[in-house]
């Protein structure tokens, strides 16, 4: 490999991802109205997360250099270290874990903290596309099927127990490597199949055990109420108490404003000049897209979902010219996660979805979000590099080939 060869780095991986990162610091000082104010300075909150979306950049531009074999080797001891420490989030008492807003997600070590659910995410995608890459026989794909199963089951189960809908997103993308590998239907359909009977169950015994009779649930999996009164919230259509404002369902509401107002015009209010960022609960974090669409109306919606799509179809364009299975799966998965969560992010901000607490990918705010998906483009654009090279290597070899070839004299 020729170190730091700016020639054969994916220039549109390039764009892309800095388009991605001049969105996000244009929204960043658009919805931080509130940190702000709360702050008395922009210096902080503005500040810290330009700092991390700095260093997600540099950590792009050094992790597209790193062999990929190097990279599948690493998210082996990297899904060891975050299944630990996702499990470590379960243990009641434990002083490493923080709990915001009512979830304990986040770990604290040496004064840093972070999710390592994040974590989790992207190391299962690099161990299951490795372990799916192995497949040569049918009775290889029957064996890496259930072991990819076993190891996604350990990895979801305490994801799950604080965020559902990580948990249901790491699913669907195992899926779709499952359909990328070419696993038998009658394997995949029985998991979604099961699947969905055990969600069905839990969110019955959920409802009318706890929600209805307004009792608490202890335990791993508290948060179930909360996920359940979700899903209830959002399909409740019986009255109008959806539109009275409450503590509950504040963010929807002014979401909602947010996009209303934003569709006054095709290109919104303009950027600096949303009302609804003063008031709208968490406008930087998980309802920021409310935010870009009230700014740049749905010109600048389009646009950004552009952005993220373009991030699956060129994943796909250069998959479909790489001999390297591993690398071609990490690839797919990596791009269907930042483009599912995206769209899910989206899809929840303008009130089609129930609130879910998906971050939009690199523009929300939080550190360990920018530089995990600083990672993911990393990974891709190295993939891409390793194809590149390999491509000049095979017309180097072509070149030298003719110059040797003997010259045949027809006369």
């Amino acid at each position: 490999m020729r170190k730091f060869d700016l020639s054969t780095i994916d220039r549109t991986f390039w764009v892309i991802f800095l388009l991605l990162i001049g969105v996000a610091v244009i929204a960043l000082f658009s919805a931080s109205s509130t940190l702000v104010y709360m702050h008395h300075s922009a210096l902080g909150p503005i500040g810290q997360q330009m700092l991390f979306i700095v260093m997600g950049v540099i950590a792009a531009f050094f992790i597209q250099f790193i062999p990929t074999y190097w990279v599948r080797f690493g998210g082996y001891i990297l899904l060891a270290v975050s299944t630990l420490l996702v499990y470590s989030t379960m243990i009641p008492g434990n002083p490493l874990v923080v709990t915001i807003n009512g979830a304990a997600r986040w770990v604290r070590i040496a004064g840093i903290t972070f999710q390592p659910s994040e974590l989790a995410k992207l190391s299962l995608i690099i161990v299951v596309a490795d372990q799916l890459a192995r497949i040569h026989t049918e009775e290889d794909k029957r064996k890496y099927f259930y072991r990819t199963l076993v190891i996604a089951a350990v990895v979801m189960l305490p994801v799950m127990a604080s965020n559902l809908s990580t948990a249901v997103l790491i699913g669907l993308i195992i899926f779709c490597l499952w359909i990328l590998a070419r696993i038998p239907w009658r394997y995949t359909m029985s998991v979604v199949g099961i699947a969905f009977l055990v969600l069905a169950l839990g969110y019955a015994v959920v409802e009318f055990a706890f929600v209805r009779p307004g009792r608490q649930m202890h335990g791993p999996f508290k948060r179930a109420t909360v996920w359940v009164s979700r899903i209830d919230h959002h399909f409740d259509q019986d009255d109008g108490s959806k539109y009275v404002l409450t503590d509950d369902n504040i963010q929807e509401v002014y979401a909602s404003v947010a996009v209303a107002r934003g569709g006054i015009s095709p290109l919104g209010v303009l950027p600096g000049n949303s009302k609804e960022r003063d008031y709208l609960p968490l406008a930087f974090a998980d309802y920021i897209f409310a935010i870009i669409v009230e700014e740049s109306g749905f010109v600048g919606a389009f646009a950004l979902i552009f952005l993220y799509m373009a991030i699956l179809f060129r994943a796909c364009n250069i998959s479909s010219r790489y001999s390297d299975m591993p690398a071609m799966l990490m690839t797919m998965g990596l791009a269907l996660m930042i483009t599912c969560q995206a769209l899910i992010s989206m899809l929840v901000a303008v009130g089609l979805g129930p609130v879910t607490g998906q971050p939009l990918p690199l523009i929300s705010r939080g550190g360990t979000s920018v530089l995990i998906t600083s990672v993911y483009f990393g990974i891709m654009m190295g993939v891409s590099r390793e194809q590149a090279e390999l491509r000049e290597r095979v017309n180097e070899t072509k070149v030298e080939s003719a110059e040797e070839a003997p010259i045949v004299n027809l006369e």
